[in-house]
């Protein structure tokens, strides 16, 4: 696959997405789920029976409204981002949510990213030397 900034294999690039320190979502323009990263320690699993589903089927009802506000201010264009952090299990989950836009500003989907910043938050002044 050739990008404006280089190349992957497919297997290189589904390693990479794997490997990322996030998980990963991408709903299209149609709120529809069409892809998620495969993380060895996913935070909320996902099944591959979620793709193609519309993402308001995929949030506890009392969240619906939420996810239409969001999706609703990205098409529009009027937001670009939302963030929100909760408790799990006594782990700090960070929640982003990004409008996904063309070149031309068009918007052509949402991406969620949600990361465990537990250990992140505990970080203090340098490390600048390799310590393992």
């Amino acid at each position: 696959m050739r990008l404006p900034s280089g190349s992957f294999t497919l297997a290189e690039l589904k390693a990479v997405l794997n490997t990322l320190p996030v998980d990963i979502t991408f709903v299209d323009k149609n709120d529809e789920v069409k892809y998620f990263n495969e993380t060895k320690d996913r935070i909320f699993v996902r099944t591959r029976a979620v793709i193609g589903r519309k993402v308001q089927q995929c949030h506890p009802q009392k969240s619906v409204h939420i996810v239409e506000k969001i999706l609703d201010e990205f098409k529009k264009g009027t937001k670009d981002h939302a963030d929100f952090w909760i408790n799990v299990n006594g782990r700090l989950i960070y929640i982003r949510y990004f409008a996904v836009r063309d070149e031309d500003g068009n918007y052509l989907g949402t991406l969620e990213v949600t990361q465990d910043i537990t250990e992140i938050k505990k970080i203090e002044g340098e490390r600048r030397l390799l310590d393992w």
